[in-house]
């Protein structure tokens, strides 16, 4: 067990100084192999639980004992920005039954696996155009600003009904939202420029109706502009910044791993499964899933009392030797399945079917027709976001 005086010192978001930056947070690490159900300090000096091994992430994430309900006293934030983006204008994914799911069903049929598959000749006719762009007669580029975000920025507005030509409108005040150096102020001007422009959106769409998610929620009668607009933040956001830091650090990962790259070059067909396998690897959410407790649980041996925040580290969870053996390494022929990158249970990310028809189609397309791909500058260089709620690189400087 761990001694009181680390438990002191663990805090949440968890210093990276050290380690690969792949890898969890070497404290948190530490954590799940010595005391995996423990004590944190927040930013405000309260108090939460850490939850970081697989079993344990996904009995809370499925026990209905264990709240997502963000405006419930105690409900853990990890910034200051971060509970004035969830505390005003809250979405589905912030809500607990009834009202999340009958939200989450407004949507369900968009992201079924039977439409996003019919989606991949757009989304591979979208990164062959990127690609063909970032190389036309050039050796190098930035893969984050020219293939990485774009592509995801791409599908996102397609299926909302926005315009890509406000991508860098939306790109801007995502990255302030995300960020953990965010203040409170910075955020509510960010967000309240969002919701203004998704609301005028929304309103638009009452005159000219479009295939969009934004249009047929309005024409559904059932959400006033202001809950469309909340929702369609989500979308907006969660749909483009989570793929997008995929695509690049999945990327980087290969690269850095050039075994595993050779053998998704040689097999085509291992793309899909490599895809889980990167998920479980990089695990974008490094900072923790928050839950608070409703009632007294024990979880691994403790006692997390009604009314105690919960942060399930799902990227400790994807490490668990006990469920993959050997997770601190990448190894594109294993089966990754039980990851738990998406989450677990009614709260597990709506858009995952997406997610993966666009990293797949990523991942080949770029090992397809860039067989010479590499870093162009010195690994250490890369500018990793330690400064974001989600993880990845702020740039990818590549070349070909």
């Amino acid at each position: 067990m761990t001694t009181a005086e680390s438990l002191d010192a663990l805090t949440v978001p968890a210093a990276r100084a050290s380690g690969c930056p792949f890898d969890p947070a070497p404290s948190v690490e530490r954590a799940r192999q010595t005391d995996p159900v423990i004590r944190a300090t927040l930013w405000d000096g309260s108090s939460c639980w850490l939850v970081t091994r697989h079993q344990d992430v996904r009995e809370v994430l499925g026990d209905p004992r264990f709240s997502a309900d963000a405006t419930r006293p105690g409900f853990p934030f990890l910034t200051q920005g971060l509970r004035e983006l969830v505390g005003r204008n809250p979405t589905f994914i912030r809500m607990d039954d009834p009202d999340h799911a009958r939200l989450r069903r407004m949507l369900t049929a968009d992201f079924m696996v039977k439409k996003v598959e019919a989606m991949r000749p757009e989304v591979q006719r979208m990164a062959d155009d990127l690609l063909d762009r970032m190389t036309d007669g050039r050796t190098s580029a930035d893969l984050v600003s020219e293939f990485a975000l774009p592509l995801p920025s791409l599908v996102i507005c397609l299926l909302l009904g926005v315009p890509y030509e406000d991508h860098a409108f939306f790109q801007d005040r995502s990255r302030v939202l995300l960020s953990l150096r965010s203040t409170g102020d910075e955020v509510r001007t960010s967000m309240d420029e969002l919701l203004e422009y998704l609301t005028r959106l929304a309103e638009s769409k009452q005159g000219a109706p479009d295939d969009g998610i934004v249009s047929r929620l309005v024409a559904r009668g059932e959400l006033d502009f202001t809950e469309i607009a909340a929702m369609g933040r989500l979308l907006l956001i969660a749909g483009h910044e989570t793929t997008a830091n995929m695509t690049a650090l999945s990327v980087l990962a290969l690269l850095r791993n050039p075994d595993q790259l050779a053998r998704l070059r040689d097999d085509s067909s291992l793309v899909k499964g490599a895809v889980e396998e990167l998920l479980r690897y990089l695990t974008i959410i490094h900072n923790g899933v928050p839950r608070i407790a409703t009632e007294d649980v024990t979880v691994g041996g403790r006692t997390i009392r009604a009314g105690e925040g919960v942060l399930c580290t799902v990227n400790t969870a994807n490490r668990d030797e006990d469920v993959f053996p050997g997770g601190d390494s990448l190894d594109v022929g294993r089966d990754a399945r039980r990851h738990v990158a998406f989450g677990f249970g009614v709260h597990q990310c709506l858009g995952q079917p997406l997610a993966r028809v666009e990293l797949q189609i990523a991942v080949e397309t770029l090992l397809r027709r860039l067989p010479g791909l590499r870093l162009d500058i010195p690994f250490e260089d890369v500018p990793f976001r330690h400064d974001m709620g989600i993880y990845g690189v702020h740039a990818l400087p590549v070349a070909w």
